[in-house]
């Protein structure tokens, strides 16, 4: 194996990419949306912000036939995700203006037709699809520092001119793999682990700030969620 393949073999990590719409929606319990959320315990409703207004259902991710699934997720069955119009600009726990649900037992899960009538982001069913070789950008601390000093390098050395000639990013939304950051990532804190992004989708008319991201990191130890944002 040759240092250009020694190096993606220690840098690749499968992940699940989804996309929006292009097929008709079954409004099953095993579909995953952008924009519409209709997945509840029995008791619950749409979320309100610190203000007392209604958040916008974002997302809703079923994990049903889902073709890779981080380790800390291999128990959950369901994730539900609202937002605040007023998205929250920093590092933020769950409950923050923005609200994660995760489910790991769907028996009790019922239907409900709940909508934001003011939210913009227009819902469509997602199409999911594996993602068999997804690599950290350049500015990503995950990068170890062995690793990096290797690429630098082959760059002093001529081999490559840079990193993004041996690699490719994919920029949607994907569970696993790494967070395509905008900018230069972020620490989200001891034992939490990236495992989904949310992307601007111009189908959907969600526009984060500026064809930003909305990446999610979960505790290994406590299983609490962490919120970051980030655009161009």
């Amino acid at each position: 194996m040759d240092e250009i393949e020694k190096i993606k073999s220690q840098l690749v990590k499968k992940a699940t990419g989804f996309k929006s719409g292009g097929f008709k929606p079954t409004n099953s319990i095993s579909e995953s949306w952008i924009g519409r959320v209709y997945l509840y315990n029995q008791n619950e409703e749409i979320p309100l912000d610190s203000k007392g207004e209604q958040m916008l259902p974002l997302f809703q991710l079923c994990f049903d036939n889902l073709p890779f699934i981080p380790e800390i997720l291999k128990e959950t069955k369901l994730i539900t995700v609202f937002i605040s119009k007023d998205l929250p600009m920093d590092l933020t726990s769950n409950g923050n203006n923005w609200v994660l649900r995760e489910y790991k037992d769907t028996n009790k899960i019922v239907v409900k037709d709940l909508k934001n009538e003011s939210s913009h982001i227009k819902p469509f069913p997602l199409s999911n699809k594996l993602i068999e070789e997804d690599y950290p950008l350049w500015e990503d601390p995950e990068i170890p520092e062995d690793i990096s000093d290797k690429i630098l390098q082959l760059e002093e050395e001529g081999v490559i001119d840079s990193y993004y000639d041996i690699i490719e990013n994919n920029y949607c939304h994907k569970v696993g793999g790494y967070a395509t950051y905008c900018q230069s990532g972020i620490y989200f804190g001891d034992d939490y682990e990236y495992v989904f992004q949310i992307s601007s989708d111009e189908k959907a008319n969600l526009n984060i700030v500026d064809s930003g991201n909305i990446y999610l990191a979960k505790n290994k130890k406590t299983a609490e969620w962490m919120y970051y944002i980030d655009f161009y």
